[in-house]
C-alpha cells in the first residue's frame, strides 16, 4: 500500500486544471544543476516486524540515562517523573489541543495553564507568568528584548558563565536590532565579576543576564546583583536552567530580579535527546503588558461563576505584526501541563525533599571525587546539584575509558570555553544512588575495567 492521498487520475485531473504536462514542470524555476536527477539512495522496504528490529537496534547505540551511569546535566536534568504525569496526559482533551481560542469548549485547557502560571509565579516569587514558551533559551531571548522594550535602552550587559547555548540564542535573537551585547567575565569564586558588571552599568544598559545557578552550577549572588542594575536604572534577568533547585534557593523574586526565565524539562519532561522542553517567563505585573507569549486570566460569566481565557493577547495573530511583543505561535500546552501536573503532585514540601536530596548528593560527589588526587574543584562559590572538576588527567582518554564504563561522566568544558581543557561539569540528581555515584569515584581513581 502507497501511503500517498493522490490517484494517478487526481493527480492528472490536477495538471490539467493549471495548464502543465507533469508534475516537474512545476519546478522549472529550479535550475537543473540543483535538482536530484535520480531516485533516494534508500534501502529496500521492509516487513513491519523487520523494520521495528532495525530501529530498535538503531537506538540501542545511543547512550542515555537507561542504558548508562549518566552525570550529565549542563541545562537537562535526569529526575524521577511520577507515572501519572504521562497517564494524565495523554488524556485527548489535552494532546489534541491547540491555542485555546475559544474559551466556551476550552475551560479544561485554560484553567490548567492558568494553574501553570499560578506555580511558576509561586516558585519564582514574581507576580505574572505568561503561559510557557519553546525553552529556556528563546524565553531568556525574549526577556532580554522585553527589556530593551521596558527600559528603551540599548545595551545587555550578558554574564559568561550564563549557558552558553543561552547566550547564542540571545545572540541570534539580537542581530539585526542594534542590541549592544557585552559579556561579563566570571571571577575566580566562578560568580559574576561584580567590579566589571559595576564598571559596564550606565545610563544606555537596559538589563543585566544572569543564571541562577549559572553554567557552572555556581549559586549567584542575586541580591547584590539587582542592587547594581537598579542603582543604573537597569533590570535584573534571572535564567533558571534547574528549577528544581528553587525548591531550596530563595526565588529570584525575593532577591529583585525584575524577569525571571528558565527551562522546566526538570518538571516532569524526560531528556528526550534535548527535547522538547518548556520554557517559562514571569515578570513583575507593571511589565505585563510587555510580555511575550500568551497569558491566560481569570473572570466571571454572567452568571458568577469563574471562567478563564486568553488575556492581553497581544501577539502576532491578534494585531499588527510590528508591534506585536513576539512572533513565537507554537504552543507548549502540553509541556506546560506536564509542569504543573508535576508541580502540583509534589507540592511546596515534595519540591524541597527533591531538591534537598539533589543538593546532599551532590555535595557527597565533591566530596568523594575531590579526595581523589588530581581532582579539585576550582570554583568555591555554592552550588546546587552541579560543580566544575578540574583534573590533571588527560581528559578525553579519560572520558573515553569512563564510556568504555558505561559511564557518562560530565560534559567537557572546553567545548564552549577555551582553556578549560582539563574542566568538565558534573551533574548528581535524585536518581543517582550512593552506590552509583561510588562507582563514578572508582572509575575516575582508574579502576572498575
Amino acid at each position: 500500500m502507497r501511503y500517498i492521498p493522490h490517484t494517478e487520475d487526481d493527480i492528472r485531473q490536477m495538471l490539467t486544471r493549471i495548464g502543465v504536462d507533469t508534475v516537474d514542470a512545476l519546478f522549472s524555476e529550479v535550475p537543473s544543476d540543483l535538482r536530484l536527477n535520480r531516485d533516494l539512495d534508500l534501502p529496500e522496504a521492509l516487513a513491519e516486524t523487520e523494520l521495528l528490529r532495525n530501529f530498535k537496534a538503531l537506538a540501542a547505540v545511543n547512550a542515555t540515562a537507561q542504558t548508562h551511569l549518566s552525570f550529565l546535566g549542563g541545562g537537562a536534568y535526569n529526575h524521577f517523573i511520577p507515572a501519572v504525569v504521562d497517564q494524565l496526559i495523554s488524556r485527548s482533551e489535552f494532546y489534541t489541543a491547540y491555542t485555546p481560542y475559544q474559551p466556551e469548549i476550552s475551560q479544561g485547557t485554560l484553567q490548567a495553564i492558568f494553574e501553570y502560571q499560578t506555580l511558576i509565579c509561586q516558585l519564582t516569587g514574581m507576580e505574572v507568568s505568561n503561559a510557557s514558551m519553546y525553552d529556556g533559551a528563546s524565553a531568556t531571548a525574549e526577556a532580554v528584548l522585553m527589556a530593551v522594550r521596558s527600559t528603551r535602552r540599548k545595551q545587555i550587559l550578558i554574564a559568561d558563565s550564563l549557558h552558553p547555548e543561552y547566550r547564542e540564542t540571545i545572540a541570534t535573537y539580537c542581530r539585526h536590532l542594534q542590541i549592544d551585547l557585552v559579556a561579563l567575565s566570571f571571577a575566580q569564586n566562578g560568580q559574576v565579576d561584580s567590579d566589571e558588571l559595576s564598571a559596564h552599568l550606565g545610563q544606555q544598559t537596559a538589563a543585566v543576564v544572569v543564571g541562577y545557578p549559572n553554567f557552572f552550577g555556581v549559586v549567584e549572588d542575586l541580591a547584590k546583583l539587582s542592587t547594581l542594575a537598579h542603582d543604573h536604572g537597569a533590570l535584573l534577568v534571572s535564567a533558571v536552567a534547574e528549577p528544581i533547585s528553587l525548591g531550596l534557593l530563595k526565588s529570584p523574586g525575593e532577591l529583585g530580579a525584575d524577569i525571571v526565565v528558565g527551562e522546566g524539562q526538570s518538571f516532569g519532561m524526560p531528556v528526550s535527546f534535548g527535547g522538547p522542553g518548556v520554557g517559562f517567563f514571569a515578570a513583575k505585573q507593571k511589565a505585563v503588558r510587555s510580555m511575550p507569549g500568551r497569558l491566560i486570566g481569570a473572570t466571571t460569566d454572567i452568571h458568577g461563576k469563574t471562567g478563564y481565557v486568553l488575556t492581553l493577547a497581544t501577539r502576532e495573530q491578534h494585531i499588527r505584526r510590528e508591534k506585536a511583543t513576539s512572533n513565537i505561535c507554537s504552543n507548549q500546552g502540553m509541556c506546560a501541563l506536564m509542569a504543573a501536573i508535576y508541580l502540583s503532585l509534589l507540592g511546596k514540601k515534595g519540591i524541597r525533599e527533591v531538591a534537598e536530596q539533589n543538593l546532599a548528593k551532590a555535595a557527597y560527589a565533591r566530596a568523594a571525587i575531590t579526595a581523589i588526587p588530581g581532582f579539585c574543584l576550582p570554583f568555591s562559590a555554592p552550588v546546587f546539584n552541579e560543580f566544575v572538576v578540574e583534573t590533571t588527567k588527560p581528559l578525553d582518554s579519560l572520558f573515553i575509558r569512563l564510556e568504555r564504563l558505561n559511564i557518562l561522566g560530565g560534559i567537557p568544558l572546553t567545548r564552549y570555553y577555551p582553556g578549560m581543557e582539563n574542566r568538565f561539569l558534573v551533574c548528581v540528581t535524585e536518581q543517582h544512588r550512593r552506590e552509583e555515584i561510588d562507582v563514578l569515584v572508582t572509575a575516575l581513581k582508574g579502576g572498575g575495567a
